[in-house]
Formats: C-alpha cells, structure tokens, sequence
C-alpha cells in the first residue's frame, strides 16, 4: 500500500505526533521543563519534607506538643517573609519589572525582559540567531504580525553591523515586513530619530517606554519616542 494522497502526519502514531508537537513547542520556548530537569529539585523537596516529618515526630515523642506548635510558629514568622523574598522573581516571569531592575540587566538579560514582556502581550517569542554577539528577539503574534527586536545604544546600524535581513532590498515576503522595533535605556538622539523615519517601520523604544512597558502597559498602547 503507498502512501500516496496520504495527508502529511496523518500516518504518525499518536506517541510520534506527541513528541513532534514537544519538540515544536521547545522550540518556540513555550513548552516547561521535562521530568529529568525537575526530578532532582523534586527529590530534594520530598527529602526535605520527610526530614522534617520525622523531626516533628521525634520532637513530639520527647518534649511533647511544645516542638509541633514551635515549628508551626516559626513556619507563620518566616512565611510572608520568604513570599516576599521570591514574589520579584515570579513577577518577572511574567514580564513586569521595575525601573531599577531593568538598569541592573545585561545585554542578555534585557532581550530575556523584552521576550517576556512580549510573551505577557500575548506574542509568541521565535528562536533568534545572535548577529555577532548581539542580541536579537523575534515574535509573532496571533494575527501573524511579526516583530523583530534590535538592542543597542544607537539605531543607525554600527560599521560592522549589517540592517537586519528585512530592510535589505530583495524579494519581499510575502507575510508583509515585520515591525523592527530598537530598545535602548536611555534617550535616543535626533539623529537616531530621523534615521527610524527615514528607514520606515522602525520603532524607537527609549528608557520611558521601556519603563511603561515593563510596568505592564502593552506594546500596542505605548506612544512613539520624541
């Protein structure tokens, strides 16, 4: 029997279909962590978890009621604290960080800020090949709008630097081209300004923008940088 007329996938074995749509959404960094990457911490939890049974109970054997009611003191004083320590770091998983925060990031940890924010806006976050040790975030959106995201303290592209492959003159895709968006900390000159108007479709994103962003306001609704 050939497989001609066949429908692309259709013969897959539901184990293969799962596994290609896996590796699919590893790809796009929207699939979490597999078993063998949180098997260690998940072990240690249950380790901890049983040591701590088992001191309770040993602590109850000998001083009575007191060692149960101490740790369960002890568990409501450090709680809220230890909420505290780690609730940063759940916020800027989903993309919200502070104005100090974002001063306090590399290169690399500003393109993982901007893709999470991205991905707090509903975009879904490509894999991008770094262009000679710079950072580069692609996203597409729902509707298919693509956004391609360009860090560096000035927008006219460097000497050593090439435009990225959507402003160079060719075959246009069909797609339509994506918006180029240029995030800096600081203030962007008037030169950089009048170099975004001349090459269209670029967007400027300065320290105020950026700051708004992080604070949760979507990309659609911030206002173009002076």
């Amino acid at each position: 029997m050939t497989s001609r007329g066949r429908t692309p996938g259709k013969g897959l074995s539901g184990r293969a279909r799962r596994r290609s749509t896996i590796r699919r959404l590893r790809a796009e960094g929207r699939y979490g962590p597999g078993l063998r990457e949180v098997l260690p911490a998940l072990a240690g939890v249950v380790v901890v978890l049983c040591a701590v049974a088992a001191g309770l109970a040993v602590g109850y054997r000998v001083a009575g009621a007191a060692v149960p009611l101490g740790a369960l003191a002890l568990l409501v004083v450090l709680g809220p604290a230890l909420v505290r320590r780690h609730r940063p770091l759940a916020r800027r998983r989903l993309g919200f960080y502070t104005a100090e925060e974002l001063a306090e990031l590399d290169a690399q940890g500003l393109a993982l800020a901007v893709s999470r924010m991205l991905r707090r806006d509903g975009w879904r976050v490509l894999p991008a090949p770094r262009v000679q040790d710079r950072p580069h975030v692609r996203a597409r959106d729902g509707l298919g709008q693509r956004v391609e995201v360009a860090f560096r303290p000035v927008a006219e592209p460097l000497p050593d630097e090439d435009p990225p492959a959507s402003a160079r003159p060719g075959r246009r895709d069909l797609a339509g081209a994506p918006l180029r968006l240029v995030v800096h900390r600081g203030a962007f000159s008037r030169r950089d300004v009048q170099w975004a108007r001349r090459q269209g479709g670029v967007r400027l994103i300065d320290g105020s923008c950026l700051t708004r962003w992080a604070h949760g306001t979507p990309l659609h609704e911030l206002g173009e940088s002076p």
